[in-house]
Order: structure tokens, then sequence, then C-alpha cells
């Protein structure tokens, strides 16, 4: 089954990515496995998926040590600092950065062990309640705090927009998270400025995300199934 729905979900986002006029190879798949197995980890990466995303640090240090070194890990959760010391050493990117707080915390775990890490701003683009992230009018002021931390490197930004069961109403918080991104790359705010990562859309809505823009996606039921 994870096969199955891998192989469908890889040509689904190269489909959608040509009917955009966009390279497919610039759409990275997020396989979101967090509260799932390690097990159907091992399914998926016999199939190729080497890009996991998990929302708790405990689970996934777990899965980690599992699973070796054959898994690449995404933070895609809320992280608190005082668990910074144990995500910098499991993680290959943070996508959830949003209080200057944390990204100090992972800053000093990171000049202590010699290590560069990438990361994500989480922004709240449709100012949900029950969201976190860094209001949109922040985000520029929050990148230059974060760009003088020397062991950081920002690549981009995620969001999460408010749930509708239309996923076609996920569009206008894309689009305008690709906007933000733009005017912040024209002020060169991001490590690279000429690739700059959008970390949006989840299973229901990622088609839409990939046609604002997305070079991230974060799937889970649609691969594993649903979650019990």
């Amino acid at each position: 089954m994870i096969a199955n729905n891998l192989q469908r979900i890889r040509q689904n986002i190269e489909a959608i990515a040509r009917r955009s006029n966009r390279r497919p190879d610039t759409i990275r798949l997020i396989a979101v496995s967090k509260t799932f197995p390690a097990t159907d980890i091992r399914e998926a990466l016999a199939f190729g998926q080497t890009l996991f995303g998990e929302n708790y640090i405990q689970e996934a240090e777990r899965k980690y040590l599992e699973l070796g070194q054959n898994i690449r890990l995404h933070f895609i959760g809320h992280l608190q600092s005082n668990k910074a010391h144990i995500a910098v050493k499991i993680f290959e990117m943070i996508e959830t950065v949003d209080q200057i707080k944390l990204a100090a915390s992972l800053n000093r775990y990171l000049e202590q062990s010699g290590k560069i890490m990438d990361i994500l701003v989480q922004v709240n683009i449709g100012r949900d309640e029950k969201k976190s992230g860094v209001a949109p009018e922040d985000t520029e002021d929050f990148l230059k705090k974060v760009m003088t931390l020397s062991n950081l490197r920002v690549r981009g930004l995620m969001t999460m927009p408010p749930f509708s069961e239309d996923p076609e109403k996920s569009r206008i918080h894309f689009s305008n998270l690709r906007q933000l991104a733009e005017r912040l790359q024209q002020k060169n705010l991001f490590y690279d400025n000429t690739f700059v990562e959008l970390s949006m859309g989840m299973s229901h809505d990622y088609p839409i995300a990939i046609e604002e823009g997305a070079t991230l996606v974060r799937v889970g039921s649609a691969i594993f199934g649903d979650r019990s």
C-alpha cells in the first residue's frame, strides 16, 4: 500500500509541476511519519523515500536510533527550547522556527557541536489563533535577527493555513506566503536567495500548494493511511 501511494503521489507531483511550468525536481516530498511505526518507514525507504517529517522529539529520536543514518528528518512540530540539544543531533532541518529564544538555543548547541543547520521560519500566514508562527508583518525583522546567528541557515518559509475541508480555500494563504517570500528574497534575507524553500501543503491540499510555488510538501495520511 505504501509503495503504491508513494508512486501515485510522485506521479501527481510531476504532473502538477509540469502543468504549472515548474521543474519537478524543485519539489521535494516529505513523508510525514509521526505516530507511524518504524516498519512503515522501512517500507517507504525500500521504495526510495528518504525524507521524513516528525512532530515529536522523543518519537523521532527512537526512530532515528532504530533506523540509523538511512533516514533524513525534518522537524515539523512545535519545538521547545529545552529539546533543542536533541533536535540538532537528529534533524537535517527544523521547519518551525518562530521564536528567537528557540533560534538562539539551536545556534548555541550547534556551535558546541561544530555543526551548521538549515531552518525554515514558520509564518502564521492565515493569522489562525490555533497555529504557531511569526506574524507576516514581523517576518522581516525576525529574519534579520536570525541572520546574526552564524550556525543557522534560513532556507525559506513554512506555513500551515487554517484548516478547511475545501482545499481551494488554502490557495490564498499559499499565494500570500509565496509573495511574502519574494519580497524578502529581494532584500537578500535568506541564506540562498537564488532558491528559497516554501514548505506548504499537506495530504488534502498539496496539489494547490505546488501550483502556488511549494518546494516542500508534507504528506502523511495519503502515504501511510489514517492515523488511529
